[in-house]
């Protein structure tokens, strides 16, 4: 066995058995990629896939239990380097940080302006994704830092540390009838049109856990994934909109009335995830300090370097 085959394994697992695509990703044809799985399997002496003629459907038993050591070794592989890395330059190298639009937007601009002040040789990715896209990118390695508030704690492989709490609050155009209430209740939101996060985005669930729960039904008429995008059609009095409290900033937003939701919605935590036994640069360790101080590097390292 070797790494190469090791990758062929991961990748066509990644590719949906796809041998075409798997070729393309490992810059291999998919005749070189169908003889390193076929040699593996006769080394080894068992079937590692589910064949239908010439299609591969999916693991056997033995190739579902290699795959899990193969994650494990090409890990491990990856973490050598980084290592390697971290003391030939201590302060150069890549950072990837994955977050939804409403991080990177709202949250992350001062962490990151600090980052770069303290390690402007460092490359820094900046990924924008949903936060189930986001773990599968921590797990597969794609990414060294998730931030998100759903998702991120569901996954024994990451493990999570608070980032800071958040709750949603209500926007409305400056005449809204809303505005002109002594105290607005969650009914008197529900009689209007609702615009809002996607499901699975910032929070989505709790908001409609919280107008199930009251017993009402309101009038989602449009969703969108970023809070730039609701509050325009907000502007627009196209609806109500229903967004996070750090996405409203009071000089940017100045066509926009602000209506304390607090007492209907509940509070968040907004998660840092990296996955178990990832080795984490020192910038790495730095990041996330930045973003909670109160996570010093040596606590971080010790929880991160846990048995994956």
């Amino acid at each position: 066995m070797n790494f190469q085959q090791m990758r062929i394994i991961r990748e066509t697992v990644r590719c949906n058995y796809n041998l075409t695509q798997v070729g393309h990703t490992l810059f291999k044809s998919q005749s070189g990629v169908s003889k390193h799985i076929k040699d593996l399997e006769d080394e080894l002496g068992v079937a590692l896939f589910v064949r239908k003629g010439k299609r591969l459907l999916g693991l056997t038993a033995p190739g579902q239990e290699l795959l899990v050591i193969v994650e494990r070794m090409l890990h491990d592989v990856h973490n050598i380097r980084t290592l390697a890395e971290h003391y030939t330059s201590r302060d150069m190298g890549d950072l990837t940080v994955a977050t939804t639009h409403t991080q990177s937007r709202y949250v992350l601009p001062s962490v990151i302006q600090g980052f770069k002040q303290l390690f402007p040789k460092v490359h820094l990715r900046l990924l924008q994704a949903s936060p189930t896209e986001i773990a599968t990118m921590l797990i597969e390695g794609k990414a060294d830092i998730g931030i998100a508030t759903e998702s991120l704690s569901g996954y024994e492989e990451l493990i999570t540390f608070p980032y800071y709490s958040w709750h949603h609050t209500v926007v409305v155009p400056p005449k809204h009838p809303l505005v002109v209430l002594e105290q607005v209740t969650l009914e008197d939101i529900a009689q209007y049109p609702i615009i809002t996060y996607i499901d699975g985005h910032t929070g989505r669930s709790a908001i409609d856990k919280s107008f199930a729960n009251a017993g009402l039904k309101p009038d989602i008429v449009m969703t969108a994934m970023a809070s730039d995008v609701i509050k325009t059609y907000v502007e627009l009095g196209m609806g109500v909109g229903i967004i996070a409290n750090m996405a409203f900033n009071d000089k940017q937003d100045q066509h926009l009335s602000i209506i304390s939701a607090k007492p209907f919605f509940q509070q968040h935590t907004t998660l840092l995830a990296v996955r178990k036994g990832h080795f984490l640069r020192r910038f790495g360790y730095q990041f996330l300090e930045l973003c909670n101080p109160e996570l010093a590097e040596t606590t971080l390292q010790g929880a991160i370097q846990v048995a994956p």
